[in-house]
């Protein structure tokens, strides 16, 4: 099943693909997946990696480099899901959140938030 995911054209490829692949992997063995390690180490081991990319893209994106950027940006997307697969959180709720907020501007759905 993952195999044939990341098998598919960039175009087919989404973020609940990813979000699949880290659920997955997250069942394995520590001392077989990456994913599997953090989230043996979660809440804290997770978090703190996301922050940590989190800075990378910040200081890629400062400095205009668009190489870094691209690639640290992937890093920060896959431990994002790896933050809410720890948490129980599915991508599709993220997703139904953002899709809610794009039904008015930004700036409107800010000012409801301070009231």
């Amino acid at each position: 099943m993952t195999d044939a995911m990341t098998d598919l054209p960039i175009e087919a490829f989404t973020l609940a693909n990813l979000a699949e692949i880290v659920a997955t992997r997250a069942k394995a063995g520590a001392d077989q997946s990456y994913t599997a390690k953090l989230m043996a180490s979660r809440p804290e081991g997770p978090a703190k990696k996301l922050g940590e990319e989190a800075v990378e893209v910040v200081i890629a994106a400062m400095a205009g480099d668009r190489q870094a950027l691209t690639y640290e940006a992937a890093d920060l997307i896959y431990h994002l899901l790896v933050v809410l697969e720890a948490g129980d959180v599915r991508i599709a709720d993220v997703l139904a959140e953002l899709q809610r907020r794009t039904a008015q501007s930004g700036l409107a759905e800010k000012a409801q938030r301070k009231r």
